[in-house]
């Protein structure tokens, strides 16, 4: 009882605080940043662990650069996340601009779904607001739910506030099914860890072998929607450009595997350009192939 009170009045003083303007919360950011670097060193191991490891190419003292940078990145991204509690219709789509979406329209206007594919890069959450503001269909996003409740809610009334439909990755299935009669667009950022149980497949991605998940090549294969990655890329601070970029058009035919392969590809080219807007402190390569 008393957790949850606490997380009520968390949640609460979280609303009043995404009331702030972006560039105070950014103030703010900075001084978190401090905090989460200097003083608490918040997962700081597991960070620089990652970027040895992707960029073994990369001095100790480039790999410590793309780490601070990556940290503060980090405490601007929490603060950006909060400020969606209240962020305006208007103000979402000035952040994030789209190029592409007329491709994604004309399957729209032919009664087709689609299939989304990006990563944990740039603001996601952000990203995936204001694509539901720019098209036609029903924009449904794929997640993995937290553990507290109360949280949930407030996220899961945060992300769907203007339309957008967010579905349990357990209950993809379930979700499609309930939007079969007209278009959608599908999006998932496939970039997230198995469990060990789930893990039937390792690509290599950034010199490691990687264990994927494959809902969305099993997906793309059995539905023959067409795949598109939105490439995110940070224009400047709490301004972000979002390019619609053709992956798969036949899922068909392509190879078993050769999807997942394509996606991380991507990924892995976008993180090459700007690292530090990947999540590094991601427990991301927990386990290796047997």
């Amino acid at each position: 009882m008393i957790k949850r009170g606490i997380a009520h009045v968390g949640v609460f003083f979280l609303y009043l605080l995404s009331l702030l303007p972006l560039s105070l919360l950014f103030f703010f950011a900075r001084l978190l940043y401090y905090l989460l670097y200097y003083v608490i060193g918040y997962r700081k191991k597991v960070v620089r662990q990652n970027l040895t490891h992707s960029f073994p190419e990369k001095s100790p003292v480039e790999i410590k650069a793309i780490e601070k940078k990556f940290f503060l990145y980090l405490a601007e991204l929490i603060f950006e996340i909060i400020k969606m509690s209240s962020i305006s219709k208007a103000e979402t789509l000035k952040r994030v601009k789209f190029t592409g979406l007329e491709q994604l329209e004309a399957h729209f206007a032919a009664g087709e779904s689609i299939l989304a594919c990006t990563g944990h890069y740039g603001n996601w959450e952000l990203g995936t607001l204001a694509l539901g503001l720019s098209i036609s269909a029903k924009t449904m996003v794929i997640f993995k739910p937290i553990k507290n409740k109360i949280f949930e809610t407030w996220f899961d009334c945060m992300r769907t506030k203007y339309g957008n439909v967010f579905i349990a990755m357990r209950q993809t299935l379930r979700g499609m099914a309930t939007y079969k009669n007209e278009p959608t667009l599908l999006c998932f950022a496939s970039d997230q860890s198995p469990t060990r149980e789930e893990t039937k497949y390792f690509v290599d991605f950034l010199h490691q072998q990687t264990a994927a998940l494959l809902g969305v090549e099993k997906i793309a294969k059995s539905t023959k929607r067409p795949i598109y990655y939105f490439k995110v890329s940070v224009v400047k601070k709490g301004y972000y450009h979002v390019e619609v970029l053709p992956m798969c058009l036949d899922p068909a035919k392509m190879d078993e595997f050769a999807i997942t392969n394509l996606h991380f590809k991507f990924l892995e080219n976008i993180i090459k350009e700007q690292p530090q807007y990947w999540l590094w402190s991601h427990k991301r390569w927990k386990f290796k192939p047997e």
